[in-house]
């Protein structure tokens, strides 16, 4: 590490005769390690003193020294003053979501994190109208998305009126736009066909036997109708198996109670909501088809061995992200022959068994966190922050939003929590947004 660390010096050191990044002196800049007002080679050798373990820094002068803000100063560090120096733009190859992270404050980024209702924003019981409390309710919580309910919508222009509006809100004090989102599983849980008229369907189970071709038309025509109704994101498919004949949480909303089979339907129902033209989320990770209890109440248990669920509920997950599914959605399940904790507070089966496992890369947004599997036994604050520790991105529906935010707030302040954790989630939600053409 020495001899790179000396490399560095020497070619940062011939690039400083002819170029020194300056700027108003007494103004605190990443890169300027001996606070005088300039970047260049002496800056550089500070820092490698210090990776060296030759001089110590603190202060300011050690913030400085830390360029990528990862909470360490190492030879990367190095690499990006020694950039600096020669006059190399260390955001060119940045992607449009890295440029707007760089720019958010905490607060800022901490909203980001959260979908909600647009009550949660305004303090009305119901919001069919954008106006200015919710206005109001954006700038003082630039949240990262809304989710509309059948109460929401009474009639397309309104409803295409509500988002519009609740866009161009978020647009006066945010450069990152929202995700608009809602439950159209086609069936029993279609908010769009049974308030607006749109395709309506019957429950995916009643197609099992249709075959992977009508899977992905059921889910490439609703993607279009509500893509252009102006929603971006819908919280389905299913991608839970309805395995347990008396589960009625779910039931005839999954594609099929044969694993294998729901594994193929889901995926060509990923396929049918990416081509229409909207963000997809499989649900109810690990798989909420077994359960005999409705987590919207109360705790719902499964019992399933992680061996148990690798060959049978992990399938329609696995090959949902294989597809290319945009969001996985952890349902609060009590894993009892695991480690006893609701999926959604549980780093193993977040970090563990979805991200690491499985793979997965993209998002993870959690069940509602006003259910009551949850709801009964954490605070808002508690539950946002035991959530982003277990490997959750997307905090949906918190029964109290300020509590939630400022439970997120204070853990990064007495250190539960780091701002690179909530960095790693905003990029994810980020990414997502530009891959989607949300973020332009």
């Amino acid at each position: 590490m020495h001899n790179k660390i000396r490399a560095f010096i020497c070619t940062a050191a011939a690039a400083a005769l002819m170029s020194v990044n300056a700027y108003a002196a007494g103004e605190f800049k990443k890169g300027d390690v001996n606070g005088d007002g300039r970047v260049n080679v002496t800056d550089i050798t500070k820092t490698a003193a210090y990776v060296k373990g030759l001089r110590p820094l603190t202060g300011d002068s050690l913030k400085a020294a830390d360029m990528n803000g990862d909470g360490s100063v190492n030879v990367t560090d190095i690499t990006m003053i020694a950039a600096m120096v020669k006059g190399i733009d260390l955001n060119a190859k940045k992607t449009k979501a890295e440029k707007v992270l760089d720019k958010m404050t905490l607060h800022e980024k901490v909203c980001q994190l959260f979908i909600v209702a647009p009550e949660s924003l305004t303090g009305y019981d119901q919001v069919i109208y954008a106006d200015e409390n919710l206005n109001s309710g954006l700038k003082n919580y630039p949240v990262g998305g809304i989710i509309l309910f059948s109460y929401n919508l009474n009639n397309v222009t309104q409803t295409e009126g509500l988002i519009s509006w609740a866009q161009k809100y978020n647009s006066y004090h945010s450069d990152v736009p929202l995700f608009v989102t809602v439950d159209e599983e086609g069936g029993t849980v279609a908010r769009c066909a049974q308030k607006l008229g749109t395709t309506s369907f019957y429950d995916m189970y009643e197609y099992r036997y249709k075959g992977t071709d009508r899977a992905y038309s059921n889910a490439y025509t609703i993607a279009k109708d509500i893509s252009g109704l102006g929603f971006n994101l819908d919280f389905a498919p299913v991608a839970d198996t309805w395995s347990n004949p008396y589960n009625a949480v779910i039931g005839t909303r999954a594609y099929s109670d044969d694993f294998s089979v729901s594994a193929t339907l889901v995926a060509a129902a990923v396929k049918g909501f990416n081509d229409g033209g909207v963000a997809c989320t499989l649900k109810h990770f690990p798989g909420h088809g077994d359960t005999a209890t409705d987590s919207h109440i109360g705790t719902a248990c499964s019992y399933k061995t992680i061996s148990q669920l690798e060959n049978q509920e992990y399938l329609a997950f696995k090959s949902g992200i294989a597809a290319g599914a945009d969001m996985v959605m952890v349902g609060h399940i009590t894993m009892s022959n695991i480690d006893g904790l609701p999926a959604t507070v549980s780093p193993t089966m977040v970090n563990g068994e979805l991200r690491g496992k499985l793979g997965y890369k993209g998002v993870v947004v959690t069940d509602a966190l006003g259910m009551g599997a949850v709801a009964n036994i954490y605070s808002s604050a508690d539950l946002a922050v035991k959530c982003l520790q277990a490997g959750d991105d997307i905090l949906l529906m918190p029964a109290n939003l300020s509590a939630a935010v400022n439970g997120v707030e204070k853990a990064v302040a007495d250190g539960t929590l780091t701002e690179k954790r909530i960095d790693e989630s905003v990029l994810r939600i980020l990414t997502l947004k530009e891959k989607r053409g949300i973020l332009k």
